[in-house]
């Protein structure tokens, strides 16, 4: 495809085609699958953090 090729005809600015856009449905999830995330990033948090004071010498046995 040339650059010639590629140009628009004015002519067929006229018989463009009609597109018809959807709305994206909304995500929906289960209450056990919210409730397993946030659990989950919760308890991540907490071994992280738990990891950095020990890491740190922070956190006394």
């Amino acid at each position: 495809m040339g650059a010639e090729e590629a140009l628009i005809d004015d002519d067929d600015l006229d018989e463009g085609e009609i597109v018809e856009w959807y709305a994206a449905r909304p995500v929906t999830v289960s209450t056990a699958a919210a409730s397993g995330a946030i659990l989950g990033a919760f308890a991540l948090g907490v071994v992280a953090t738990v990891g950095v004071l020990i890491l740190s010498g922070r956190l006394d046995d």
